[in-house]
């Protein structure tokens, strides 16, 4: 269709037809020049707009083809397992199901929620009903519970004798090649209190503009320009999204428009909905330790420790404030600007009329109730760290996060949170000490006297707890501050010291079942003097303590008082090679079958530690440790089961005659310090100092190594007992009122181990006529036969053994090891009388253990 377009004359008159008089157009050149340049113009902004909007359709398509954000693994924690007689409530139970996503039967729950299972609260229990994605198979369970304690668990065929609920999700895999958590959600998924959080304060026309405000826009520019500064952004979000998603946040005014281009292009492609969605899933919602919280879902996850779906008001309002300054409004650093922000989101949701202004005051008055902010309690971040060191030497990575598979790990959410606790308040006795250390007193300029610390690095240290039946870490602490450092010091090797001790004398008191020339029993005599002992072309010179010695002692002793030369003597008496070999097969690798490998002067991990232990804890099976039980598609298909391995590697006599040895390091020993702060169940365990500090001990149902130590390898000058048992038996004593760890057992005596009453004076048997004495364990028929009150003259069977006189007279102090007591103070260091100098306690377990030397004298390169 064609125009045909008349412009009047100066005259007035049109221009005739055949075009014999020229128009005012072509006579005005001014006016051609304009119309010339409005069209060049025209079609250069049509050219710019068209170019700038190909090229960002481009991008958006290009952004959005696939998965929005990477989706990652999810891990959960070992499942909770509810016995008969456990002091729980229904509605506690309740509270662990919801928060692995079961819904209660008969409310409105979304389709994921129903697909994990669902709960019944009873009138007197409650009844749980796995779904088709839930961790186990879907049999219903009804939970009897009388005088708040579990009474009955009544499975579909009868019923049980334990019921595991589902597992809680821990925390997500970080997004790959960065330090970020996010759990995505799905607009219908978020609460409606949240959402109209959100926008009272960041959005209020959201569902009415275009992907631009231009009144509040204009607003916030005529402010800017009034102030002089940028202190309004006026962005909708949709605007916020498309800066997150496509641009830099330096803030000029090219980025602001090419921000509304986008924002526009956006709400063309996306529905309102969905561009909330987006949003929700890509804010930046602050810092955990050094991952970046991301989206709405991880950060109620990482600040109130719960579902998006259980949130409050007041928590919805908190969310909604931090999201202008996540960092400047950090409720953890900065509670009262959180809790202002907090409450002018209230006021706006009023305002909004989301909200009456009696539900504002009344949340206005509820305290931040933020989770606990250690990170190792929540998150177990170097756990996590080492499950997806296992999950990606065997699953693609990638292929692991876009399917979002379920890992299911061992680790128990409440030893955890145990284990970050003793650690925290251990390592602040730590501090007390190398404090003390390093204050010197100095003069200043004015001449006087005062006291300065020599600076230094900051004490480390890790902590492994296992379950010593079935090799599941439990929990794992590799490190004070996961944010600061994220060195894993529970697989980082390091000399260990005096916990290596048993296994010198375990392979000393096997020879009574495996038998040989000479047989080794608690009670057999080690001479403990100076000693220089051979090897090859090399010697060793060990030293105990301030070079005290106590001259024969009987083993028992020397291990309770962890005696350097009596050891190095005894490794020598059994053999090198047969100890090396016993410790290797624990899983100690770096052992070599040297004098200096008795005290421990070769490196493991804590993890290596904690495995090789559970010889003694586990009667003589060695069990590796495990991280994974399961890993599971979204459909719940199992994609790899992990069992651990299992090694015999002693006797079960053998080990009933170690633990009883180590439950004396506790009872009366260098590890009394766990006694002296008040954990009294059965338990067995070994200090140890090299450069660092160490303790391993266990009970019946729990194995915990503890290492404190410096990164650069310096000495720590403090032993194991002053820093590794306070952590320890802290833990213990945390760890012994959670339910499942509650019921420590005795040890239990094999069939072929005697338990005998000694004197303490002779340790011979003992009779009315010898009153004091003290109970060892003994491999059936190597125990003493001879009283007491029997003749010296007399030789009796450990003389025959040995070919010595066993009723040789003991050193002062040997027949009191078994109640000597040490004391934690420092003061009682420094007053020690005679018992402590003989004994040497708090640092007598010091493994000083000087390399080996070369014939003339010299320490080797």
């Amino acid at each position: 269709m064609a125009f045909k377009l008349k412009f009047p004359t100066r005259s007035g008159k049109s221009s005739p037809k055949n075009g014999s008089s020229k128009g005012w157009l072509a006579k005005d050149p001014i006016l051609r020049l304009l119309l010339a340049a409005f069209a060049f113009v025209s079609v250069v902004v049509i050219g710019v707009f068209s170019f700038f909007f190909i090229k960002y359709d481009r991008m958006i398509e290009e952004r959005f083809r696939g998965p929005v954000f990477t989706t990652s693994a999810r891990i959960f924690a070992r499942p909770h397992t509810v016995r008969p007689g456990e002091k729980i409530q229904p509605h506690e139970i309740a509270a662990l199901l919801r928060r692995a996503g079961y819904s209660e039967s008969g409310t409105n729950g979304s389709g994921a929620s129903l697909d994990i299972g669902s709960y019944k609260l009873l009138s007197s229990g409650i009844q749980v009903k796995p779904g088709p994605q839930s961790y186990h198979a879907p049999e219903a369970a009804t939970i009897q519970i009388r005088d708040g304690a579990v009474d009955l668990i009544a499975g579909s065929n009868g019923p049980l004798a334990a019921y595991e609920l589902e597992p809680i999700m821990v925390t997500s895999l970080s997004e790959s090649g960065q330090r970020t958590k996010r759990q995505l959600v799905k607009y219908q998924d978020i609460p409606k209190i949240l959402v109209n959080a959100v926008l009272a304060i960041e959005d209020r026309r959201f569902f009415q503009h275009s992907g631009v405000n231009y009144p509040r826009l204009l607003q916030a520019a005529w402010i800017d320009i009034t102030h002089q500064g940028h202190r309004q952004g006026g962005s909708t979000i949709t605007m916020q999204l498309s800066r997150a998603f496509f641009l830099s946040p330096e803030k000029t005014f090219k980025r602001k428009v090419t921000e509304m281009m986008i924002a526009l292009e956006l709400e063309q492609k996306f529905s309102k909905e969905q561009i909330f969605e987006f949003y929700a899933n890509r804010i930046d919602m602050g810092q955990r330790g050094s991952y970046t919280i991301a989206g709405l879902g991880e950060a109620e996850h990482a600040y109130f420790n719960k579902d998006l779906k259980d949130i409050t008001l007041p928590e919805a309002a908190l969310l909604a404030g931090i999201i202008q300054a996540p960092s400047y409004l950090s409720p953890y650093r900065h509670p009262e600007r959180a809790q202002e922000r907090r409450n002018l989101v209230l006021d706006s949701m009023v305002e909004t009329h989301a909200i009456t202004r009696a539900e504002a005051d009344k949340a206005k008055a509820t305290p931040l109730k933020l989770a606990a902010l250690n990170v190792e309690a929540a998150d177990a971040p170097y756990f996590v760290d080492m499950v997806r060191d296992t999950l990606v030497s065997k699953f693609n990575e990638r292929e692991m996060n876009e399917q979002a598979y379920k890992v299911y790990t061992t680790v128990d959410p409440d030893l955890q949170k145990a284990a970050a606790s003793a650690v925290d308040e251990g390592m602040k006795l730590v501090d007390e000490q190398v404090n003390r250390m390093r204050t010197r007193r100095v003069k200043n300029a004015k001449g006087k006297l005062e006291s300065q610390v020599t600076p230094g690095p900051s004490a480390q240290v890790a902590l492994v707890a296992l379950d010593p039946h079935t090799g599941e870490v439990l929990a794992l602490v590799g490190g004070r501050n996961y944010g600061v450092s994220q060195l894993n010091h529970a697989v980082a090797k390091r000399p260990t010291g005096s916990i290596f001790k048993p296994f010198v004398y375990a392979a000393a008191m096997d020879t009574a079942v495996s038998g040989g020339e000479t047989v080794f029993t608690p009670v057999s005599m080690i001479d403990d003097a100076a000693t220089t002992f051979a090897y090859g072309d090399q010697i060793y010179e060990p030293r105990n303590y301030k070079e005290e010695y106590h001259g024969p002692v009987t083993a028992r002793y020397a291990l309770a008082m962890s005696l350097n030369n009596a050891t190095v003597k005894l490794a020598e008496q059994v053999g090198y090679e047969k100890v090396a070999t016993l410790a290797r097969s624990a899983g100690i690798s770096s052992v070599r079958a040297t004098p200096a490998m008795a005290l421990g002067s070769y490196d493991a991990t804590p993890l290596d530690m904690a495995g090789a232990y559970t010889v003694f804890a586990n009667s003589g099976q060695k069990i590796a440790p495990i991280l994974i039980n399961s890993v599971r598609n979204t459909k719940g298909e199992v994609l790899e089961n992990y069992t651990p391995e299992r090694k015999a590697i002693l006797d079960p006599r053998t080990v009933a005659v170690m633990t009883d040895m180590l439950q004396a390091v506790i009872n009366s020993g260098l590890g009394s310090g766990v006694r002296a702060r008040g954990f009294t169940p059965p338990a067995a365990g070994k200090t140890g100092s090299s450069h660092d500090g160490w303790f391993a001990g266990y009970t019946s149902n729990l194995l915990c190594i503890v290492w404190v130590g410096y990164d650069d390898y310096s000495d720590l000058h403090l032993a194991g007992a002053q820093t590794a048992v306070p952590i320890w038996t802290e833990f213990m004593k945390r760890a012994v009122t959670l339910p499942q760890y509650s019921n420590i057992g005795g040890f239990g005596t094999p069939t072929g181990v005697v338990s005998v009453q000694l004197d303490k004076t002779t340790n011979r048997l003992a009779t009315p006529s010898c009153p004091e004495t003290y109970t060892a364990s003994f491999v059936e028929g190597t125990e003493p036969k001879e009283t007491c009150d029997q003749p010296a003259s007399q030789p009796g069977f450990f003389s025959k053994i040995f070919g010595t006189n066993e009723n040789t007279a003991l050193p002062p102090g040997t027949e009191k090891a078994d109640h000597l007591a040490q004391k934690p103070d420092e003061k009682d260091e420094k007053k020690k009388g005679v018992l402590g100098k003989i004994v040497g306690f708090l640092k007598g377990d010091k493994a000083q253990a000087p390399a080996p030397v070369k014939p003339n004298g010299q320490p080797p390169q």
